[in-house]
């Protein structure tokens, strides 16, 4: 039984039984990954950057022989966010290739198209079931990127400490846990507006003015994901020159997430993105002691980034691809095949 589901409301149980599909999907496509938590987990379903939306579904098997409600065994969400919804499914292991997932995918897709949206996007790992569920079901390949993996364990913490030293005259960083202080915000802002770097395989926009980002940083905490920041300061005008974030998320805090890199323009080639970086993953050693990885996403043309990543020990793990697919010919193919 597919049914709408909101996890504000939903029991502790059926929280449970999600986060039990989740682990068992890990573990069957991913299983170098951390199993997922529940620590925060019914907030992270919930709460949603400014601007976006959050709609799901789940599919329940029947009930138990004491009459107990069934376990989850499917899920959907579509995230509503500009002019795109994105999908994420969820199909346990033990009942694929059943036709659950197409209609979750179908369910889905018809209130993407019922609001008013054109194009559907979803989020693929390389290498995993999904590649070919989605293909066969008309989504196009648009983007590539490659998720790298750093393990703690092997990182040479004296050289580290030689990189984050090796910025250049008249800059100096700085280390801020939960986000920038109130007083940086409008510079930290714009250097977010000028350009980007953007390392994390997330469909979501970036925050580009103050309240936005305050906003976003409110929504990573509600979310039971903790923020850190380190900067790049222009000592002459106090203007922020380079920025890095990594989250650890209470959800999975052995593993990281490497969001946004930023060196403003004029301010290139002063080792400024291998300082802060290098920087973040010592404070990062201190602060979170549980932390045993951090991951990135990079496109490959982005050949600077990586090779930074390379030399602070960084090592490719697989493809992250974004598929997208007409919402009204979705529906149509798949009302047909019903």
């Amino acid at each position: 039984m597919v049914r709408e589901w909101d996890a504000r409301t939903a029991s502790s149980a059926e929280i449970a039984s999600l986060l039990d599909t989740l682990n068992a999907v890990l573990a069957a496509d991913l299983p170098q990954d951390p199993p997922w938590r529940e620590s925060s987990l019914r907030e992270y379903l919930t709460e949603v950057m400014p601007g976006q939306r959050r709609i799901s579904w789940v599919a329940q098997g029947e009930p138990a022989a004491d009459g107990s409600p069934g376990a989850i065994l499917g899920q959907v969400h579509v995230l509503l966010l500009g002019d795109i919804g994105v999908l994420e499914v969820l199909v346990h292991p033990s009942v694929r290739r059943s036709g659950l997932g197409r209609e979750l995918v179908r369910v889905a897709a018809r209130r993407v198209y019922q609001e008013g949206f054109s194009s559907i996007g979803a989020e693929v790992v390389g290498d995993t079931p999904a590649v070919g569920f989605y293909e066969a079901l008309g989504f196009t390949r648009e983007y590539v990127e490659t998720r790298s993996v750093l393990d703690l364990s092997t990182v040479d913490w004296a050289e580290l400490a030689e990189m984050a030293g090796g910025i250049g005259a008249g800059y100096h960083l700085e280390f801020h846990p939960g986000g920038p202080p109130d007083e940086l915000i409008e510079a930290y802002a714009r250097a977010k507006a000028e350009v980007r770097d953007i390392e994390d395989g997330e469909l979501r926009p970036s925050s580009y003015d103050a309240q936005r980002l305050r906003d976003s940083l409110d929504c990573l905490h509600r979310r039971g994901m903790k923020p850190y920041i380190v900067l790049a300061l222009h000592e002459q005008t106090g203007e922020v020159a380079g920025l890095t974030e990594v989250v650890v998320p209470a959800q999975h805090p052995t593993r990281a997430d490497q969001y946004d890199t930023i060196v403003v323009q004029d301010h290139r080639g002063y080792g400024i993105d291998r300082a802060i970086k290098a920087r973040m993953l010592i404070e990062l050693r201190s602060a979170e002691p549980e932390l045993a990885e951090v991951q990135t996403w990079n496109a490959q043309a982005n050949e600077a980034m990586l090779k930074v990543n390379a030399e602070l020990g960084y090592r490719p793990d697989r493809d992250w691809c974004e598929y997208s697919v007409d919402v009204a010919e979705l529906v149509h193919r798949l009302d047909a095949a019903r």
